[in-house]
């Protein structure tokens, strides 16, 4: 397919160019906030988009004005042949801005092989720098991993964002901590807001806390300076510069100050459901048009129109004051 110049935009003119695909609800962490009942099911493999399918979906997104994929899940280096896949999708289409979230447990040994594919930045997941409190959050003892996965990033030339979700009383202690990391290494660490996403993730408004209270607690480990250039993607972090450092820090705030009006982006499921907002449960299937010969991408691009039509402000369908009995955020793609 031939890329257009036509800009994708949904019912309230906010301009779409950012497509996050996830390729496995699988995951080898428990983490609190995520997916830390065992008795969910993981979706039946058959249920799961193919890889070709994937595929066709970056096509039309490349198609329809996307720039930017993001590639996450579950946790994508637990999907067999994710390096093949995406070593498949850097050689059809090598201008893509291809990037991964991935909780880094199983990532060392790849950046090198990564950078030298094309993909630009690898996003990790984790809430703590002490390893006995990374085993109590995630349910696993593997921050020796994650660590080594960062360094072997930043070596290859990847750009490095830690994300680490804001739990009050469980890592709020370990912000100065973060702020060091940063300022030690060139990388960003990102503070998100708890969000009440999916069935039982233990979120409640006593594990909360708000951005604003965040950046404080960083304030008293370094001079944070306010960037007032955004990124290039209009991404939702509020990120800083640190006084004598290497790295940036920010805050993500979804709930204290959310970004809705400038949103740009669409999520795909790893079972192939269209979801334009982050907290509204309403799906659209692609899988069965993917699947169907008379139907195919020609209805697929149809229906992510129509669903842009409607596409939600996040905090207008959002009760922060509640668990919605929802899909967990591994099977959304975060």
């Amino acid at each position: 397919m031939t890329t257009t110049h036509k800009r994708l935009r949904d019912g309230r003119g906010r301009e779409v160019s950012y497509l996050r695909l996830s390729v496995t609800d699988r995951c080898n962490l428990n983490c609190m906030y995520c997916r830390p009942k065992d008795k969910v099911p993981f979706i039946p493999h058959p249920d799961i988009l193919r890889y070709e399918e994937m595929l066709d979906l970056v096509s039309l997104a490349r198609d329809l004005g996307i720039a930017k994929v993001r590639l996450t899940g579950g946790e994508p280096f637990a999907r067999r042949d994710i390096m093949v896949f995406i070593e498949s999708l850097m050689g059809r289409y090598p201008e893509l801005d291809l990037r991964l979230t991935t909780n880094a447990t199983m990532l060392a040994g790849k950046p090198a092989t990564l950078a030298a594919l094309g993909v630009s930045a690898v996003n990790i997941s984790c809430d703590t720098l002490d390893r006995e409190k990374y085993a109590r959050i995630t349910g696993n003892d593997r921050l020796d991993a994650v660590r080594r996965a960062i360094d072997e990033s930043l070596a290859a030339g990847l750009r490095v964002k830690i994300n680490a979700v804001a739990l009050r009383g469980i890592n709020t202690d370990e912000v100065a901590d973060f702020v060091r990391l940063a300022m030690q290494f060139p990388l960003d660490v990102r503070f998100i807001e708890f969000m009440p996403v999916g069935d039982g993730n233990l979120w409640k408004p006593e594990n909360y806390i708000s951005a604003q209270d965040v950046l404080e607690l960083a304030r008293g480990a370094a001079e944070l300076t306010l960037e007032t250039n955004p990124h290039e993607t209009g991404g939702p972090a509020k990120m800083h510069r640190i006084a004598g450092g290497l790295g940036r820090f920010g805050v993500i705030s979804p709930l204290s100050d959310h970004f809705c009006a400038s949103c740009n982006r669409l999520r795909i499921t790893a079972d192939g459901k269209l979801r334009t907002c982050l907290f509204s449960e309403r799906e659209f299937k692609l899988r069965p048009l993917l699947r169907n010969p008379k139907l195919g991408l020609p209805m697929v691009r149809r229906v992510i129109a129509l669903a842009l039509r409607d596409k939600p402000l996040g905090y207008e369908v959002l009760n922060p004051g509640a668990t919605p009995e929802a899909r967990e955020m591994s099977a959304i793609g975060g």
